[in-house]
C-alpha cells in the first residue's frame, strides 16, 4: 500500500477547497438583487381644486303648518308622523254635526227667500209693489244665499286636508281634542324644494362665501347628485364659537328625502396647471416625501413638496416636472438607485426591462 507523504496533505486539502468556487459560472458570481417589478406613469399638468367639505342634512324649504279652519272636536285622525301625503288627502276630521245642521237650516232659508223674491219680482213687473220694496227683498235674498254659502264652506272645513304633496313631520292633536280656530293640527314638509344645511368650523369662515358653487350628494340617492349655490351663511345655533352653517337651496333631483344626510363640497380655490402624480406614487422616507423617477432602468429618489390631494391625485409643488416618468405600483418598496422592471399595463406601453 502506497502512503502519501505528510508534506502533500495540506496541498491536497487546499485544492479540494478551491474546486467548488471555481465551478461557479461568472454570471452567477456577479448577479445582484433582482429588479423590482413596478408600473409607471407620467406626471401630468391639470387644474386642481381646493375643497371645503362637510356632511350636513336635507330639510324641506317648504314646511307648511296645517291649521284648523273651524273650531270643534277631533273625531278622526287618518295619518301618523312620517306618513307620505298627497295634495288634497284627508288628514283628520272635526265633528261636523253642528255645521251640518246650520248648513241645512240656512239652505232651507235661502231656498225660501229665493222663491219669495221671485214672486215679488213678478208683482213688481205688474206694478203691485214699488221698485224700492223689491230692492229690499233682493237684498234679503243675497244675504240668505251668502249665509248658506258660508255655512256650507264651514262644513267642508271640518275635513282637514293636505295642501301639498309631502310628509307628516308632526301630529299636534289626537282624537277627542277640542281645537280652536287657527290652531295647528299637522306640520308637513315637502320634498320638491330642499334646503341643505352644511356645518363648518370657524377656521373656514374666510373661505366660505355666498354664491359659491356646492356639489351635493346623498347616500340615499347615490345616482342623483346636484350642484347648488350658497344662499346664506348663518351662525350655528347654540355654538359657543364662530362655527356656522352654509345654506343651499335646490330643486329635488329625484329620490332625496328631508332628514337624510348629504355630502357637500365647496370649491374655494383652483390651481390651474398643477403638476400631479397618483397618490400611491408618493412615499414617506427619512428624507421626507419622495417620488421615484425612473431613469435608465433605475429608480431615482426625488424629494418633493406637495399641495392639495383630490380624487387620488396629489399636487407636486416642487421636485419634478410635468411629463416625468414616476413609479406607481411598487413605489413603496423602492430605494434610491434600485433596479426596476416596468410591468406593462393597459395605460402604459412600456416593456419589461
Amino acid at each position: 500500500m502506497r502512503i502519501t507523504p505528510p508534506f502533500l496533505l495540506p496541498c491536497l486539502l487546499g485544492i479540494a477547497l478551491l474546486l467548488p468556487g471555481c465551478s461557479k459560472k461568472p454570471e452567477e458570481q456577479k448577479k445582484g438583487p433582482p429588479a423590482a417589478i413596478i408600473t409607471v406613469t407620467q406626471a401630468q399638468s391639470r387644474t386642481m381644486q381646493v375643497l371645503e367639505q362637510s356632511v350636513g342634512e336635507v330639510d324641506s324649504s317648504t314646511a307648511p303648518k296645517v291649521g284648523a279652519e273651524v273650531a270643534g272636536r277631533i273625531i278622526k285622525v287618518y295619518v301618523e308622523i312620517g306618513a307620505p301625503v298627497k295634495k288634497g288627502q284627508l288628514l283628520a276630521e272635526i265633528d261636523p254635526a253642528d255645521f251640518s245642521s246650520d248648513a241645512k237650516r240656512l239652505e232651507a232659508q235661502a231656498t225660501s227667500q229665493r222663491k219669495l223674491t221671485e214672486r215679488y219680482r213678478e208683482l213688481a213687473r205688474k206694478g203691485f209693489i214699488s221698485p224700492s220694496a223689491l230692492e229690499g227683498y233682493d237684498a234679503q235674498n243675497v244675504t240668505a244665499r251668502e249665509q248658506y254659502t258660508r255655512a256650507a264652506k264651514n262644513l267642508s272645513r271640518t275635513r282637514i286636508v293636505s295642501p301639498v304633496d309631502g310628509r307628516v313631520d308632526n301630529r299636534l292633536v289626537s282624537v277627542g281634542d277640542w281645537i280652536d280656530l287657527g290652531k295647528p293640527v299637522f306640520q308637513l314638509s315637502t320634498s320638491e324644494n330642499l334646503r341643505i344645511r352644511l356645518p363648518f368650523p370657524e377656521t373656514a369662515a374666510q373661505r366660505i362665501k355666498i354664491g359659491q358653487a356646492v356639489a351635493l350628494s346623498t347616500p340615499t340617492a347615490p345616482g342623483a347628485a346636484v350642484v347648488g349655490r350658497i344662499e346664506q351663511v348663518r351662525p350655528m345655533v347654540g355654538s359657543s364659537n364662530r362655527a356656522f352653517d352654509a345654506v343651499v337651496e335646490v330643486k329635488n333631483p329625484g329620490g332625496w328625502k328631508p332628514g337624510a344626510s348629504v355630502n357637500g363640497a365647496i370649491v374655494v380655490e383652483e390651481h390651474a396647471g398643477a403638476i400631479t402624480v397618483p397618490e400611491v406614487s408618493l412615499v414617506l422616507r427619512p428624507a421626507g416625501k419622495v417620488v421615484y423617477v425612473i431613469e435608465n432602468g433605475k429608480a431615482v429618489q426625488h424629494i418633493v413638496t406637495t399641495g392639495v390631494t383630490l380624487s387620488g391625485q396629489v399636487e407636486i409643488l416642487q421636485g419634478i416636472k410635468s411629463g416625468t416618468t414616476v413609479a406607481v405600483d411598487g413605489a413603496g418598496f423602492l430605494t434610491d438607485q434600485a433596479a426596476v422592471s416596468v410591468k406593462e399595463t393597459n395605460g402604459n406601453k412600456g416593456t419589461q426591462k
